[in-house]
């Protein structure tokens, strides 16, 4: 285990915080995406310090929004950033094989799976993401309160499915909630 993933919860999400701020203030990438950090993952395997569930959406980048390089997140992608078995197995893998202590369950706005499920679009397979999302509503239409309950419900399922603990303070690992704004380029924490 490297330096990255021994960190806590707490400092994990301070030093998601510390990126975003950076992101914001730049605007551009600051991530170490360099030929030997590159050679140094593959060699010694990576060890990322924080799980991020974040939306499909070109408009989220983790890596971007946190300037995080190569190795340091785990990002699970999923239109809607819904927390399904696939999201679970990948989140268990991160937390009790590369030990991460931090998971991010991360919404956005504007995010065009919420608004599909507010407005009963679903058609297809997408049609599987917006229930979801529509059943983690509860009958809401406000798109912004929307986004916020996916959120809620993403981590509720990943803290009941995997043990994980809202306390970032705790020691072990922690599961928390995280609103982008793709406007602003700012994430809002939900602890």
């Amino acid at each position: 285990m490297t330096e990255l993933n021994k960190m806590t919860a707490g400092e994990a999400v301070e030093r998601l915080r510390r990126g975003n701020a950076e992101f914001v203030a730049s605007g551009v990438m600051r991530g170490d995406v360099s030929p030997n950090i590159r050679a140094e993952t593959v060699k010694n395997g990576q060890s990322p310090y924080a799980v991020i569930v974040s939306c499909s959406d070109s408009r989220v980048i983790p890596e971007a929004i946190f300037s995080a390089g190569i190795g340091e997140l785990f990002v699970i992608r999923a239109a809607g950033n819904v927390v399904g078995d696939h999201e679970l197995g990948s989140i268990e893998y991160a937390v009790s094989h590369l030990g991460c202590s931090l998971v991010v369950i991360m919404g956005h706005t504007h995010c065009g799976a919420v608004h599909s499920a507010v407005n009963d679009e679903p058609h297809g397979y997408v049609g599987s993401i917006t229930k979801m999302i529509a059943d983690a509503a509860c009958g809401v239409k406000d798109e912004s309160e929307v986004c916020r309950q996916n959120v809620a419900c993403g981590v509720k399922s990943a803290a009941e499915s995997l043990g994980l603990s809202a306390d970032i303070n705790g020691g072990g690992a922690a599961v928390i909630g995280a609103i982008y704004d793709t406007e602003l380029g700012s994430v809002e924490f939900i602890l």
